[in-house]
């Protein structure tokens, strides 16, 4: 195992900044996951701890030894790439004992090793077939089975799921979370969907731009999220927002007026007079006509089964209600929509930072 640490760390290409400084320590054993949107430096990052990348400033250590200068082989790190990366005329044994071979390990050592990842990925039955005649799930097993062969240090992952349909994609979270509760090795995880990324992580790491938004325990990010944009990307679906006027005494949007209870007076006094972003989670709303609930229409309703995701507009804003009710109803039908003071989110309108 080791632990792996990032010291301001930067990547341009040519003109254009694409890390911007980033501090990170992941620690020995852990399964850190880093997600954002396309674009937010993320598998830049692990390309660059994989050494397939070079930084452009900082420093990159795995254990205690700066590894900026050490080549990919000799950063004890294995890699699993979004595409497979197998070797179509080599069968699975051979692809997993070929990074071996090149290691000049004997015969036996190899054996031993592709047998016992073979035991732990369920894929003994499929070892001497070639890679075309393996379903997208199986071949992802056997690619990271050759990451297990190497017994590295450091394992990464590079969106590693996004090829395959979405039952195969739950069954394969389980299998890396279980993976990784045996090997008890430290895990690097890139996403861009933040509901693998809340379901595998110890700890998520949310990127946007090239900076660090958020690294925290999922739970964590989800009730706390520190800024605008981390509440807007986790959380499935979306956190909802609603720009207000703080009163003395209200919340005032040009569709809905709610009052300030006891839970908010003394973060929300400093910002009388301003306007704010009201964060409310789908789930926390009920269908409740009271004076401190929202009008809306409804616009489209998905029924899932034990629940219904409710499409509304205030005709200002848009949102989503997820309610524990699967009545069908019709577009166009009037919505009362009520949320507990508890449950607000109050963000900053121009630095995005979350004050309650």
């Amino acid at each position: 195992m080791a632990q792996v640490t990032l010291k301001k760390l930067d990547k341009f290409y040519g003109s254009n900044q694409i890390l911007h400084g980033i501090d990170l320590q992941i620690k020995n054993g852990e399964f850190t996951v880093l997600v954002g949107p396309s674009g937010c430096g993320k598998s830049t990052t692990l390309r660059i701890i994989a050494g397939l990348e070079e930084a452009s400033g900082g420093d990159v250590y795995i254990g205690d030894t700066r590894v900026n200068d050490v080549e990919p082989k000799n950063r004890d790190i294995a890699m699993v790439f979004q595409n497979y990366a197998l070797y179509p005329h080599m069968n699975v044994y051979e692809n997993m004992a070929f990074g071996l071979r090149l290691r000049k390990y004997s015969d036996q050592e190899i054996e031993e090793r592709v047998e016992e990842a073979a035991e732990i990925l369920s894929i003994k039955d499929y070892l001497y077939r070639r890679p075309k005649e393996l379903s997208g799930g199986q071949r992802q097993r056997v690619a990271v089975g050759r990451a297990i062969v190497r017994k590295p240090s450091v394992f990464l992952f590079d969106e590693p799921l996004s090829n395959l349909d979405a039952k195969l994609r739950v069954q394969m979270r389980t299998e890396i979370k279980k993976l990784h509760a045996r090997l008890k090795t430290t895990m690097i995880y890139v996403t861009h969907d933040q509901v693998e990324a809340m379901t595998m992580g110890d700890r998520i790491v949310v990127m946007k731009d090239g900076h660090i938004m958020q690294a925290d325990a999922p739970l964590k990010i989800y009730e706390k999220p520190q800024n605008h944009f981390v509440g807007s990307f986790i959380g499935s679906p979306a956190m909802n927002f609603f720009v207000v006027e703080v009163n003395e005494s209200s919340l005032v949007n040009d569709k809905f007026t709610l009052p300030i209870d006891d839970t908010h007076p003394k973060a929300l006094k400093s910002y009388v007079g301003q306007k704010l972003r009201l964060g409310i989670r789908p789930e926390h709303f009920k269908l409740k006509d009271t004076d401190t609930s929202i009008p809306a229409k409804l616009e489209v309703s998905e029924l899932m089964g034990n629940e219904s995701f409710l499409y509304c507009s205030t005709g200002a804003d848009t949102f989503i209600a997820r309610v524990p009710d699967n009545a069908p109803r019709k577009p166009g039908t009037e919505l009362q929509l009520f949320a507990e003071p508890e449950a607000y989110y109050f963000f900053e309108m121009d630095s995005g930072k979350r004050i309650l």
